[in-house]
């Protein structure tokens, strides 16, 4: 009886241990314990702590520079994971996703947040492969263009709200006739505003409305409003997302342990909350799409692709393209639509809401950037309203956005926030088998093929032309250290310079005859939206890369028309990863992310430009 009891104790350990075991035998066999890296700061958490507010430090590059473009540095409990800025390297492991998937506890992590594993962020695989397929037609650039009356309709209403709150400000006290060192005084006519918060109440707006032709108000400015039903919910699943915690830790590696988290009532709620809502919204427009093709089939005067008649938010387009999928099998299940439906949500309002946030910051920082830019925006309307004289406000926008969706500085200025300010600072990956990756350096070239990185070497301090991978490897794909690598970008790589773009796309990535100084990114030569020039085959780029352009770019018009932006030069921003990287005042931590910008009217001659209700 009692070595049964035994065996069931050895059992239930097994059990509870088996991946810290895994990870325990993994690391004394993988090749990395070769690579040259910085040593741990403790060891449970290895440089985790020190990786985590990367954003603020520059860790990854100060690494870099010491131990060269791909080492190792520690996780838990000591693990080696392997961190390249390397590009040959990256375009590599980034070109051959399915190689290389998101590690267990990632998309764990990921699963959570958008309602499910059987979403786009979360899949693998054929899986990946099939459920992209289904939904490219919502994403190509017709399609996105079509959602601009959108977005224009959104910056709109939130221009209008900073308006009326800078209108309605009080005017400051004059100063004092001798202001100490360092005093400043806002500009007159302004209010402080935090922009994260409203940012993100009007991307979540415009995913609400060209996502699912679903009303969040988030905008709304009524204080007997009651926050929506959906958008509490998804709230309630993003303020859980995991921070930096020893126990997150702990809970990635014994599963047993989610079962104790704090947070899981709520995020139980949020998530059926969240699946009700879907499944209504997925049904409502299921019968819309049925019953507007049926009615074109009878009615020639109709095409089946028109808008108006068939619904151009993205979860009509996937109805229709799941319904012209060639098998059964190959469409999404009822789980793969509503897991889209929070994947759709996540990614189309929290990572633009961050982005547009940090390019007003870049824009406050560069006063001259700003008013350059506002000057060119308002000479390109002025170039479009000349060449349509007494046309009509909706055709008007129409015009507009092509014409600002091509600006060149416009263009110009968020490659450059993006490149500095990517929403997203890492990603992760994990070898599904054994692999070698090359790099750029060699023996013979230790400068890495003229392109200035300092080449990755072993402890015994060799120089490295590939690095071996064993299956399980765990590898950091530092985004935000690459787009500011000064090897690739120059030394000026940390400053706003929207400049650097003038000469060309080739120049401002450093590209050489070869291309291998070109960051393998899927835009603008960075990794912001991740690639690695793979193709069609492993592409884990992000889908909707041309919907948060054309977002930022239509909001940005709307709101530097409009509106001129300052911030007190005595507050110092900083970042703080969340998922995605937020900003907060270093003076103010209680106060959580924001970022408070002193806004006033710009006054033009330009005629007004309506919110943009259809």
């Amino acid at each position: 009886m009692l070595l049964l009891a035994v065996l069931a104790l050895l059992l239930v350990l097994y059990l509870i241990f088996r991946d810290f075991l895994a990870l325990l035998i993994r690391q004394a066999r993988s090749p990395l314990r070769t690579l040259s890296g910085p040593p741990p700061t403790s060891l449970l958490t290895g440089n985790l702590a020190a990786l985590h507010d990367q954003e603020n430090t520059d860790v990854v590059l100060r690494w870099e520079a010491a131990h060269g473009a791909a080492f190792v540095y520690r996780g838990f409990v000591g693990g080696r994971r392997l961190l390249t800025t390397d590009p040959r390297a990256l375009a590599h492991i980034l070109g051959r996703a399915y190689d290389y998937p998101k590690p267990g506890f990632v998309r764990e992590s990921l699963a959570a947040m958008a309602g499910g594993d059987a979403g786009l962020l979360v899949v693998e695989g054929e899986v990946h492969r099939r459920q992209r397929s289904i939904l490219a037609p919502a994403f190509t650039a017709a399609h996105v263009r079509s959602l601009a009356p959108v977005f224009w309709a959104k910056a709109g209403v939130l221009r209008d709200v900073w308006l009326a709150a800078a209108d309605a400000a009080p005017s400051p006290s004059p100063p004092s006739p001798s202001p100490g060192p360092g005093a400043w005084t806002p500009p007159a006519g302004s209010t402080r505003i935090d922009v994260l918060s409203w940012l993100a109440r009007a991307t979540l707006d415009a995913v609400g409305e060209a996502g699912f032709g679903y009303a969040f108000h988030a905008l709304s400015t009524n204080e007997e409003d009651e926050q929506d039903e959906l958008a509490r919910a998804f709230a309630d699943i993003f303020a859980t997302a995991r921070r930096f915690r020893v126990m997150t830790i702990l809970q990635a590696w014994f599963p047993i342990l989610r079962r104790f988290r704090r947070n899981n009532a709520v995020m139980a709620r949020a998530t059926a909350t969240m699946q009700r809502i879907g499944a209504r919204l997925v049904e409502e427009r299921s019968r819309a799409v049925l019953a507007a093709q049926t009615h074109a089939q009878t009615d020639t005067s109709l095409v089946a692709g028109d808008k108006t008649v068939l619904g151009r938010d993205l979860l009509s387009v996937l109805i229709r393209s799941n319904m012209s999928a060639p098998t059964p099998a190959a469409a999404l299940s009822s789980a793969e639509v509503l897991s889209q439906i929070a994947t759709f949500i996540a990614t189309g309002h929290e990572t633009v809401a961050s982005a547009l946030t940090w390019a007003l910051y870049a824009l406050v920082r560069a006063p001259a950037v700003q008013a350059r830019l506002r000057a060119g925006l308002h000479a390109l309307e002025t170039s479009v309203r000349a060449a349509r004289p007494g046309a009509p406000d909706a055709a008007l926008r129409d015009a507009l956005t092509d014409a600002v969706l091509r600006d060149t500085y416009l263009e110009h200025v968020l490659r450059e926030v993006l490149r500095l300010h990517a929403p997203i600072a890492n990603t992760m990956r994990v070898a599904a088998r054994d692999d070698v990756i090359p790099l750029s350096a060699s023996p013979s070239d230790a400068d890495a093929g003229g392109l200035g990185l300092p080449p990755a070497r072993d402890r015994a301090g060799n120089v490295l032309s590939c690095i071996r991978v064993r299956r399980g490897d765990i590898i950091t794909v530092p985004i935000q250290a690459v787009n500011k690598s000064r090897a690739i970008w120059g030394p000026d790589a940390g400053e706003f310079d929207p400049e650097r773009w003038a000469d060309g796309p080739g120049t401002a990535g450093g590209k050489e005859a070869d291309g291998r100084r070109r960051v393998p990114g899927l835009w603008a030569h960075t990794l912001t939206f991740l690639n690695g020039n793979g193709g069609a085959e492993g592409n884990r780029a992000c889908i909707g890369w041309r919907y948060a352009l054309a977002e930022m770019k239509i909001m940005l018009f709307v709101l530097v028309r409009d509106l001129e932006f300052a911030l007190d030069p005595a507050t110092v921003i900083e970042k703080r990863v969340n998922v995605v990287t937020r900003p907060f005042v270093r003076s103010e931590p209680a106060l959580g992310n924001q970022m408070p910008l002193h806004v006033r009217r710009h006054v033009h001659a330009l005629p007004a430009l309506g919110a943009g209700a259809e």
